[in-house]
């Protein structure tokens, strides 16, 4: 079974507004958690064993899923002897495990330290904070029909992003370029599928793992590009969460891939 790790330990600043009491992927679209959206889609895909790469107030993130039975299923408790009885079990067939990596580690020393739970095999990695409709399926089949260590899933975004510069086939990664503001090219989306030889690449906490390990991923010739057409987006400002609740509201949330 291919394993889940989420990014989920950062501050958020720039979502300040809602950060200041919980972690950025807490923060909640639709009444859920931002992060729940996106263990929805890999669970879809049949991937429901997810490693929690906390760390900034991951105590949010332990109660939560500690609690998590109880907020969605009806029971009934005797408070004398603390049996609960469930009326209606509704709840996800998953398997997490929460990780509190230190609330200064950098990106890549939180996937680091989750080397022992990952293990020494294929994993996914994202970050806890963008909902998309990437077929998850299609994304383990082309990153091993590659062979690489790692696939980066491109997406197509104007604005601030870092964007990535790619081989002719556009398949492999040949490195990274700063985004003018109208420049519409290809970006990093997230939803990595990685080897465990990319362990060897991070040194420790202090390092971004969008910097010195992915550049020398790179710099090895071990970095795929996947492009995924449709729908992605982070969620990184007020704005940003406003946009994700109206479009939830709708009915018609184009991540929304699996069935209630």
């Amino acid at each position: 079974m291919v394993k889940v790790a989420l990014l989920a330990g950062g501050f958020g600043t720039r979502l300040s507004e809602e950060t200041s009491i919980r972690p950025k992927p807490m923060v909640e679209i639709g009444g859920k958690p931002i992060m729940w959206h996106i263990m929805k889609l890999y669970a879809h895909y049949g991937l429901n064993d997810f490693v929690v790469l906390g760390g900034y107030k991951v105590e949010f993130i332990r109660d939560y899923f500690l609690r998590y039975q109880s907020m969605v299923s009806d029971f009934t408790i005797d408070l004398g002897t603390g049996k609960v009885d469930w009326l209606e079990a509704r709840t996800e067939n998953w398997r997490v495990t929460v990780l509190d990596t230190g609330p200064d580690t950098m990106t890549a020393g939180r996937i680091k330290r989750a080397q022992a739970h990952l293990g020494n095999e294929t994993f996914c990695l994202t970050y806890g904070d963008g909902v998309s409709d990437v077929n998850i399926a299609e994304l383990l089949e082309f990153h091993k029909a590659q062979g690489r260590w790692c696939t980066v899933t491109a997406v197509t975004q104007p604005g601030r992003f870092g964007a990535l510069a790619l081989s002719d086939d556009r398949t492999q990664v040949r490195g990274f370029r700063e985004k003018g503001s109208h420049d519409g090219g290809l970006i990093n989306g997230g939803f990595f599928v990685c080897e465990p030889e990319i362990f060897s690449v991070i040194d420790g906490d202090h390092q971004m793992w969008e910097e010195a390990p992915m550049d020398r991923i790179v710099e090895a010739g071990q970095l795929s590009s996947y492009h995924h057409h449709g729908y992605w987006q982070s969620m990184d400002s007020l704005r940003d969460k406003m946009t994700l609740e109206g479009i939830w509201s709708s009915g018609k949330a184009p991540w929304k891939v699996w069935k209630d």
